[in-house]
């Protein structure tokens, strides 16, 4: 195909498609998609090789959010019964950390609910990074934190942070469809802070919020000029109680394009799968690898992923490594030009302020039982959206 020739060598290249290509991509047939794959497969290969990083969240402060994006569990006026608590202390949270670095994660993201933190928030983020630090060394911390003011970016790097997270989500012609309680103007203010404080920038999207094409492509465009370092991409998890529970607009194949898509758009940046792909890629996980170089290890924010071991299995079964602690995960021209790398004060980005994620695993028969009927083509399945029980705010094991 000549469109996919072209792409591949513009993203050898790192020169930016058309927004035309870039939505011929998105109009591929289900017949076209191992296409597709392989011809971004081999764009992520020659920036990052086989290599898989593993990111891990921390759910700092989780609910009671005073915004009201529509996609969100932790909103205003959520009904989702989500686990809800303020801010975890500085050793809970290098625990909570702990857990996700053993099983192979060399990022831990600190994420917290809410519009901004506040200068006292900052301050215990800030305790936070450090007690992780000062318990693991080499280990990368991204800040997921909501809207900054001007110095809070700074203070955070100063405190050692390495990257920070805040994401466009959806084109800045929707945003307003999605959220009303601050703007998109907001959030690309955010992320020019965090890079103007030198750190290591990461700003994604949310897909299956019922937007359009040209939606999509307006977005990752937007993210190409504001250039972070990481990109994650979400997949929307239509959990009860909020006001998206109805919108099951993902197929696999569907999520696979959207992931090629950012791939040529952005070749050479860490692209994440983050939030949703147990519930919409499902068994063709293992095909993202060959587009994303970067993933989230157990669980989410308020909703579980599939098993951390299975994580690791799929990793290895595909064809794959964990990248470890003392590889740079950008290209070398990345890291000469400010951006992130491996050790302290380098490194990519971290995964959505709101993003969510799923994975209950349907069992199979065993001999001298009923197999389950296979679910219809295109279904809704909330059967794989399970709300986070386990982990950070709760007494139970995490997830990792």
């Amino acid at each position: 195909m000549d469109l996919l020739n072209t792409l591949v060598d513009k993203g050898l290249r790192r020169e930016l498609p058309s927004r035309e290509e870039a939505l011929a991509v998105l109009a591929t047939s289900d017949d076209d998609v191992l296409d597709v794959v392989a011809a971004a497969g081999r764009v992520r290969r020659h920036w990052f090789g086989r290599r898989v990083k593993l990111n891990y969240l921390v759910n700092l402060k989780s609910g009671l959010c005073p915004e009201d994006c529509s996609y969100c569990s932790q909103r205003l006026g959520s009904k989702a019964e989500i686990l809800k608590y303020t801010w975890l202390k500085p050793d809970q949270a290098s625990q909570a950390a702990a857990a996700g670095l053993a099983g192979g994660a060399k990022r831990v993201c600190l994420v917290a609910s809410g519009r901004g933190p506040t200068d006292r928030d900052v301050d215990r983020v800030s305790d936070t990074i450090r007690a992780i630090k000062e318990q693991n060394e080499g280990v990368e911390v991204c800040a997921c934190l909501g809207l900054l003011s001007d110095g809070q970016a700074e203070r955070l790097r100063a405190a050692g942070a390495d990257a920070y997270n805040h994401n466009l989500n959806t084109s800045e012609g929707t945003y307003a469809d999605i959220t009303t309680t601050h703007t998109y103007a907001d959030r690309v203010d955010t992320v020019r802070k965090a890079h103007a404080a030198g750190l290591s920038a990461c700003s994604g999207l949310i897909a299956g919020m019922g937007e359009s094409d040209e939606d999509l492509v307006d977005v990752v465009f937007s993210l190409r000029e504001l250039d972070p370092d990481s990109v994650p991409v979400n997949f929307l998890i239509p959990m009860e109680g909020t006001p998206l529970s109805a919108e099951w607009n993902l197929t696999p194949q569907r999520c696979l394009r959207i992931l090629a898509m950012v791939r040529f758009v952005c070749p050479d940046a860490e692209v994440r799968i983050a939030g949703g792909r147990e519930v919409h890629l499902r068994t063709l996980q293992p095909l993202a690898l060959h587009l994303a170089n970067s993933i989230f290890l157990g669980d989410y924010l308020t909703s579980e992923g599939q098993a951390g071991k299975a994580d690791l299995e799929m990793i290895a079964d595909a064809g794959f490594e964990v990248e470890d602690a003392g590889r740079v995960t950008l290209p070398e021209h990345r890291v000469a030009a400010g951006g992130g790398g491996c050790g302290p004060h380098e490194g990519g980005g971290c995964g959505s302020h709101e993003s969510t994620g799923c994975g209950s695993h349907d069992g199979g028969g065993v001999c001298g039982t009923a197999v389950p009927a296979a679910p219809p083509v295109n279904e809704a399945r909330k059967d794989l959206v399970a709300v986070r029980r386990r982990g950070a705010g709760t007494d139970l094991a995490p997830n990792a």
